[in-house]
């Protein structure tokens, strides 16, 4: 049986869409939801003679935004933890830091957070791999042009 060879990651553009990802699971981390509310006051608007066949009910867009927007935040961020937890022990380190609100030096990672410290060389390699795994859990790789 012939397997189709599989396309090659771009792997700078795929490393920017995954960090990208990660920067806003860092921003639904950090930054809490700000509910909307709707006007009370009136306002007038010169509106068309007749029928424009166009409902629209504000208060109720704005419950579901307060009711949806939360969830939406909440499944992305549980999403992002489960692909995380399923990585190999090394990967799993490296992406939980770089997860982290407070950010750290790549130096710092390889450095101090590794035990024992692993080398600048290996470090990249396994955040490549872990980059490749999480772009290929949330769907977002980009392949070379041909």
């Amino acid at each position: 049986m012939i397997i189709p060879q599989m396309q090659e990651l771009d792997r700078k553009r795929t490393q920017a869409a995954v960090d990208d990802a990660l920067e806003k699971y860092r921003f639904f981390k950090t930054i809490t939801f700000e509910a909307r509310e709707t006007s009370v006051t009136a306002s007038y608007q010169d509106r068309p003679q007749g029928a424009t066949n166009h409902i629209t009910d504000k208060t109720a867009g704005i419950a579901v935004y307060n009711v949806d927007e939360p969830e939406k935040r909440k499944l992305y961020c549980e999403r992002i933890e489960q692909i995380i937890d399923h990585l190999p022990q090394r990967e799993r380190i490296l992406m939980a830091e770089l997860i982290k609100k407070d950010r750290v030096y790549n130096y710092v990672v390889y450095n101090q957070v590794f035990d024992p410290p692993i080398s600048e060389y290996t470090f990249y390699k396994v955040k490549w791999e872990a980059t490749k795994k999480l772009a290929y859990a949330l769907n977002i790789q980009v392949f070379k042009e041909q």
